[in-house]
């Protein structure tokens, strides 16, 4: 039998899969896979850090515009939360009205490489996860 690399992959993503498992239960009260999911995984830091890796600097308002749906308030919080994990960079500029830009720091472009595998597998499989929920939802519908 000839093994193929695909053939293989889900036995080394197994293995990487226990391994970064492996790592954060020794440093449970540091796990930086928590840290780091807790940040990406709320509603819009994952679409700043792709927004801002998709131009060079974004003013507040042009990237509250191209998020669309969020508040200002969610947008502040967000972007200072980001600002704060050093993924960031806010530039305050002292004019009248103040001018405020945001970009990726060299870190936060690190972070969107990881990202561009999620998003590119998201893209790809969408219409399947679209009509898995829709059976779930037919099949949650027949036995309630």
């Amino acid at each position: 039998m000839h093994v193929t690399i695909t053939d293989n992959q889900p036995l080394v993503f197994r293995a990487e899969a226990q391994k970064i498992l492996q790592d954060a239960q020794t440093a449970a009260s540091i796990c930086p896979v928590r840290h780091v999911l807790d940040r990406i995984g709320d509603k819009w830091s994952l679409l700043c850090i792709l927004h801002l890796g998709a131009t060079d600097t974004l003013r507040f308002n042009e990237l509250r515009k191209q998020i669309g749906d969020v508040s200002q308030r969610m947008l502040t919080v967000t972007l200072r939360s980001l600002e704060a994990d050093g993924l960031v960079q806010r530039h305050v500029y002292a004019e009248v009205p103040p001018r405020v830009e945001y970009q990726l720091t060299p870190l936060g472009h690190s972070l969107l490489v990881a990202f561009s595998g999620l998003g590119t597998w998201a893209n790809a499989h969408a219409q399947e996860v679209a009509q898995a929920r829709q059976a779930f939802a037919a099949r949650e519908k027949s036995e309630g």
